[in-house]
């Protein structure tokens, strides 16, 4: 890859390596510029600008990421990831389910080696990932790889099997068994008893039976013999100190079998594994009465997903074992107007199909030979099968038809009564809709035939709200910007509060920081058309839309 000042004469097809502001508009890095573009900076004063240039042996970052991604992930399913459409060079991966993440820390190393333009991230290995939660990134550093590195990077993997596996929760019920020592206060059986049911609450898991017994062998012995559940905790009265105490005898006397005893963790060192048959038992440390992280937790995750625990693995945690020295993260303060970082978005789309005015009862009118409901049902399908969480389409209450249409779509309708003032009306109805757990919205038109999941995918992978990428916006091939168009949350009120004709243009006008171009091909991203006309030609070809 060539990287360098060039005259601005000569960078068509050149990728701009730093975003450009100039009276009127501003160019964002990464860009691929073309003629227009050329115009307006040699308009601006500028002669030369820094770009670079892809060359014969070279992969543009998103196919290198993207080929590399697959070769990671070729079943995402089957290793309980999904992953998002390249953009920026980079290819996320998240956790489908709840559960344990592993990773071969061998061929992450490997595959960094290769190339310092080839690198992929991951989260710690065991680490605990939650739903939706980023657990991967395959980024691309410059804005082209070699291909030789990414030939390489392809064929490690093969060689060494995927190195990245989700294990989501496989038990889903356990017994609890705790001892009482003699004058112990109720409140400390029931403050440790809440904090255990907590720790299988947040797996999923659901508690078959409980016992409190006194703090003996036999007792113990006697409730382990009849507990319930696929898994058995026990949290003893008084801390176990030894392998002839009274939780590790216990267990050897109800026929089970001990694994280990203490672990090189801090807080959790007095903790005991072994089994009953092909029940797994763990006895907790004292401290699992706090809910604080603690060695035990990390047993359990482990337990709970259906990973084997030898007293090897025990003994090789030690190492980040140090837990109470790690300082808290803070909580995110209440109402923070962004997603968290580091997780898959919630998104919700919005599909407008009211034909609110008489301008789009116009529209509607050119555009039903060409869409008509068999492109509405087809974009509403599309829309379902994409990364969104939910699709909310919006119709007149009088429309009957297009009800029909979605009847049995997985689609969710909501009506807009203010229908015939415009499509600001419908967008704030669609966003009024939309689930409380959304981060995001994708506006998109009942008449775009074009759009695939893959488009949609695209779009929802470039938005970043942390990294100034809140308004993510199609454009077509020619740099014609138009729909879908995705708003971070931050922007709801606004979107609420729209009426009339105009859409969300002023929003895209006053925050044109915020958003990030994606392009797709063909005509699927067409502006705002204000007249009959306008849609006529866009029909014929001529045109993708007034600005």
């Amino acid at each position: 890859m060539k990287f360098g000042s060039v005259p601005v004469a000569e960078a068509e097809g050149a990728i701009l390596a730093h975003s450009i502001g100039f009276p009127g508009g501003r160019l964002k890095k990464g860009r691929v510029l073309c003629r227009e573009d050329l115009e307006q900076l040699a308009a601006a004063g500028l002669s030369e600008i820094t770009v670079a240039e892809i060359e014969p042996g070279d992969v543009s970052e998103d196919r290198a990421a993207a080929r590399i991604a697959a070769a990671l992930a070729p079943e995402p399913e089957t290793l309980g990831l999904t992953m998002s459409e390249p953009f920026t060079g980079r290819v996320n991966f998240y956790a489908e389910k709840s559960g344990v993440m592993i990773v071969d820390p061998a061929t992450v190393s490997r595959l960094n080696r290769i190339d310092e333009a080839v690198t992929l991230a991951t989260v710690d290995n065991y680490a605990r990932v939650a739903a939706r939660q980023m657990i991967a990134t395959v980024k691309i550093i410059p804005y082209s790889a070699p291909e030789s590195a990414v030939a390489e990077a392809v064929s490690v993997i093969a060689a060494k099997g995927p190195p990245l596996r989700v294990h989501s929760v496989a038990l889903r019920t356990a017994g609890l068994i705790l001892t009482r020592t003699p004058g112990m206060a109720d409140k400390v059986v029931a403050k440790g008893a809440e904090a255990v049911r907590a720790r299988l609450r947040a797996l999923g898991i659901a508690l078959s039976g409980e016992a409190v017994v006194p703090h003996d062998t036999m007792s113990l012995a006697a409730a382990l013999t009849g507990m319930s559940g696929e898994v058995v905790l026990i949290l003893t009265g008084s801390a176990t100190s030894d392998r002839q105490d009274v939780g590790p005898k216990a267990l050897r006397e109800a026929g089970g079998a001990l694994t280990r005893f203490g672990m090189p963790v801090d807080p959790g060192n007095l903790l005991f594994l072994g089994q009953i048959g092909h029940r797994p038992v763990i006895g907790l440390p004292g401290c699992a009465r706090s809910p604080k992280l603690n060695g035990a937790d990390w047993v359990l995750e482990r337990v709970a997903c259906g990973l084997e625990v030898t007293a090897a693995e025990i003994g090789a945690m030690g190492v980040g074992g140090l837990l109470k020295e790690i300082p808290s993260r803070p909580a995110p303060r209440a109402g923070e107007a962004e997603p968290a970082t580091g997780r898959r978005p919630w998104v919700s789309a919005v599909l407008l199909a009211a034909g609110q005015s008489s301008r789009m009862g116009d529209r509607d009118k050119l555009l039903e030979p060409v869409a008509g409901q068999a492109v509405l049902r087809r974009l509403a399908e599309t829309l379902a099968s994409s990364g969104a969480e939910e699709v909310i389409a919006v119709l007149r209450p009088e429309d009957l038809a297009r009800r029909r249409v979605l009847a049995d779509a997985a689609v969710r309708v909501t009506e807009n009564p203010r229908a015939a003032e415009g499509m600001g009306t419908s967008i704030a109805a669609g966003v009024v809709a939309a689930s409380p757990a959304a981060e995001a919205v994708l506006i998109a038109l009942a008449d775009m035939p074009e759009v695939t999941a893959q488009h949609i995918n695209r779009m929802i992978a470039a938005f970043d709200p942390a990294e100034g990428r809140a308004i993510v916006r199609a454009v077509a091939e020619d740099g014609t910007p138009g729909h879908p168009v995705l708003f971070s949350k931050r922007f709801f009120e606004g979107l609420r509060g729209l009426g009339g004709d105009n859409g969300a243009r002023e929003i895209l006008r006053e925050n044109a920081d915020f958003i990030v171009d994606v392009p797709l091909p063909g005509r699927v991203a067409v502006t705002d058309l204000d007249t009959p006309q306008d849609w006529a030609a866009w029909r014929a070809g001529s045109t993708a839309g007034p600005g």
